[in-house]
């Protein structure tokens, strides 16, 4: 049987996300499109091995093997995401072409690189200071003794500071979002990868120290992260709703997660 075309090392996290919906949105345009999935184990050692630091000296997934192209390797969400688009989304059907539609392929990058140097490392922060709550403590048990391997001590400032940084990222969100339907693309723009970097973090709302959002029922739907957001919050919902609703995207997410 001959190698698929790519490799993807992954897991099912905000990380992977992005990279296996991705690729299930360029087969459902572009059927030539296969690529295998080997899930790596975060908590463990395989990504520090050296033939793992081989393809990505920082060890982390996700990493893309482009065997089409002599092996080469590609790390970094944004980075992969970028790849893709240049190699093997010839119709620019989830981005732009530079040279002929500069402005909008700079706009591109711009909400992309918002998530990657943004949102990512404030809700990722908020979400490893959150791991030290008592909330956290009885729903992870197990992330949590790990996360308390280092942090000892309940520390106010970083998770206050975190968690409001994260809700003013969403503010942007929801500006961007007010008369549009997607984050990059003309009129009211149209599904890219600017999309399908951000839409993984929004989803992970308990990352923003939110558990649940029992205590607002008539806002389950959405992402809220405090009482006065109520009436804010209505763009950022519909947008991740047409995000997760896509049926590559779904599908991207239970080829990581297939209880998800």
């Amino acid at each position: 049987m001959s190698q698929k075309p790519f490799l993807l090392y992954a897991a099912p996290t905000v990380n992977g996300f992005p990279i296996s919906a991705f690729l299930e949105e360029l087969k459902a345009v572009y059927p030539e499109i296969e690529y295998d999935v080997e899930l790596i184990d975060i908590w463990g050692t395989r990504h520090k091995e050296p033939w793992f630091l081989k393809m990505n000296p920082n060890g982390r997934i996700p990493v893309l093997v482009d065997r089409l192209r002599n092996n080469f390797s590609v790390f970094e969400t944004s980075a992969i995401m970028l790849y893709l688009v240049q190699h093997y989304d010839k119709d620019f059907k989830f981005g732009f072409d530079p040279a002929k539609d500069p402005d909008e392929y700079s706009v591109l990058l711009q909400w992309l690189f918002f998530s990657h140097g943004g949102l990512g490392p404030m809700q990722g922060q908020g979400l490893h200071n959150y791991f030290a709550s008592s909330v956290i403590l009885r729903h992870y048990p197990c992330i949590a003794h790990h996360f308390h391997q280092f942090v000892k001590e309940d520390i106010p400032y970083p998770k206050k500071r975190y968690h409001e940084e994260t809700k003013r990222l969403y503010g942007v969100f929801e500006m961007r979002l007010q008369d549009r339907d997607y984050l990059a693309g003309p009129g009211r723009g149209h599904y890219t990868i600017a999309d399908g970097k951000a839409w993984p973090w929004v989803r992970r709302h308990i990352a923003a120290a939110i558990p649940t959002l029992d205590e607002w029922p008539n806002l389950k739907a959405g992402i809220i992260f405090s009482l006065e957001w109520n009436s804010l919050l209505i763009y950022i919902q519909a947008w991740l709703k047409r995000c997760l609703e896509r049926p590559a995207t779904e599908q991207g997410i239970k080829i990581l997660s297939p209880s998800t």
